[in-house]
């Protein structure tokens, strides 16, 4: 990870996309050694996003619904168990796929997804819907990438509330994969074009980390308060783990 030469001003830092592989059939590292991996890092906390059932899931698609979001959650409740043991504060989400166009759904709970196996079925509008209703937010992510499983590049300005302008796997010099910085570039264009807020994390699959999150001022205390601090602005700063950005998507120079 780059030198934290905003962390004066900004010391708390969050991934916001990561996953396990108990819920990710991509990721190659469990919920608590992703955890692990990132306290020693120097984050402050977490999201674990694993892929649900419309994506590249590690959980079959055809269990009860109950027995469906249990095996999902095993990923999150590893790491949060974790966490509780050394100090790294770990939050729930997910990312949730809709043939190659994903999204990141934060600031609700294993439980409120239990509770609405409607989701299970949801069109990318009723997804909006019920998340709203529940208070949680959505984030397009990596909306410009290019590969094989992803047949076309779909927007759907109208049913998300934010874009991960920022994706770590897009512009380290550490990934392997996808790396393309223009991805990043059209996202943060199209965010500002609609005035949504701007998300950075690494989606990250393994323990080989890349530094990307976001940066706040503040301890966060759930991911509740995350998804409001993203939806009223509240200052924060983005990175890929080695390039700092403002809100806005805006490079900071001098220091790096």
């Amino acid at each position: 990870m780059t030198k934290r030469d905003y962390g004066e001003e900004y010391p708390y830092l969050y991934e916001t996309h990561l996953h396990t592989r108990e819920a990710s059939a991509c990721a190659k590292n469990s919920g608590a050694e992703m955890a692990r991996a990132c306290k020693d890092a120097g984050y402050t906390g977490i999201f674990v996003t694993d892929h649900n059932w419309g994506g590249n899931t590690a959980v079959p698609r055809k269990l009860p619904w109950r027995k469906l979001v249990e095996r999902f959650c095993r990923g999150y409740d590893a790491a949060k168990e974790m966490g509780d043991k050394i100090g790294l504060d770990v939050f729930f989400g997910w990312e949730a796929g809709y043939q190659g166009t994903e999204f990141l759904i934060y600031g609700l709970s294993p439980a409120w997804m239990l509770a609405h196996p409607g989701l299970l079925e949801a069109s990318v509008e009723e997804q909006f819907a019920l998340v709203h209703q529940g208070g949680g937010l959505i984030i397009h992510a990596h909306p410009f990438r290019e590969e094989y499983y992803i047949p076309e590049i779909r927007l759907f300005p109208e049913f998300v509330d934010g874009v991960e302008g920022i994706n770590a796997t897009h512009s380290s010099s550490l990934s392997k994969a996808h790396n393309k910085p223009v991805y990043d570039e059209k996202a943060v264009a199209y965010g500002r074009e609609h005035g949504f807020a701007l998300t950075a994390g690494s989606d990250i699959h393994t323990i080989n980390l890349f530094g990307g999150g976001m940066a706040f001022r503040r301890r966060l205390r759930d991911g509740r308060d995350f998804a409001e601090a993203v939806r009223n602005q509240e200052p924060y700063l983005l990175t890929n783990g080695e390039t700092w950005y403002d809100q806005a998507g805006n490079r900071l120079e001098g220091r790096q």
